[in-house]
């Protein structure tokens, strides 16, 4: 059986995103901030039938929680087959780029950036050791300096000085690290969900959380031809999924 961590697995995208995998076999470790948030949301896939699930308490702003579910993983597990950089958090709003608040934008780039590229390195070992390891970035449209550059971009009202720029910094992340991987098996791609209805957005958002997963919850799944160093969007590119960085 191959197994998943996701991290912000507790509810909304990544909530759904681990039921999909677990249909389709995985093993999920459900990564929580709060390790009663993930509990609960553990006993709710328990009781859809869905059993090959744990919860692991993980704050991926916090090196040492991190460390901590590297070793509680570890003592489970030698291989890591797919991990999966969910955790995020918008910032706020508004986030005009004359006026952002600093302390707001340390604390957005500490998740969405810092934080996956910590929770990647400290689990990197685990994942080499997988015959097909997978790296899923959850990134967003917002993040593409092409498509933002475009005076006819949908989405210009939700840009800002947070946000997109610390998933642009992902975005580049993620390109660096799929070519250092490039000989080796990895696959690693960014995966924009789509504009979803969630907390994370006062459900503003038009999308729902079954494609949102069923997009992240496919790079996982790809083959050995499937893509790697890619930016993909089925929301906004549905023939290819690719999209401009």
């Amino acid at each position: 059986m191959k197994n998943v961590l996701i991290t912000g697995a507790n509810k909304s995208i990544g909530l759904e995103t681990a039921r999909q995998l677990l249909k389709q076999g995985y093993y999920v470790f459900l990564g929580s901030r709060d390790l009663k948030n993930g509990q609960d949301a553990v006993e709710m896939l328990n009781a859809e039938g869905l059993n090959e699930v744990e919860s692991v308490k993980i704050d991926i702003t916090n090196q040492e929680s991190i460390n901590n579910a590297r070793t509680e993983i570890g003592r489970k597990t030698e291989v890591l087959d797919a991990l999966i950089n969910n955790a995020g958090m918008s910032g706020g709003s508004p986030q005009a780029p004359s006026t952002v608040d600093l302390d707001v934008m340390n604390l957005v780039f500490d998740t969405n950036f810092y934080g996956a590229v910590r929770v990647t390195q400290a689990f990197i070992d685990l994942l080499e050791k997988s015959k097909q390891p997978r790296i899923v970035n959850v990134s967003s449209g917002l993040g593409s300096l092409t498509l933002s550059s475009d005076p006819n971009f949908k989405y210009h009202q939700f840009k800002g000085g947070i946000y997109g720029p610390s998933k642009a910094a992902l975005n580049m992340y993620t390109i660096a690290l799929a070519y250092e991987l490039r000989e080796k098996p990895f696959k690693v791609n960014a995966v924009d969900p789509g504009f979803t209805a969630t907390d994370f957005n006062n459900h503003l958002g038009t999308g729902n959380v079954n494609v949102a997963g069923a997009r992240i919850a496919k790079y996982v799944l790809i083959g050995e031809d499937g893509p790697t160093g890619k930016f993909i969007s089925e929301e906004m590119n549905p023939e290819t999924g690719e999209i401009p960085w």
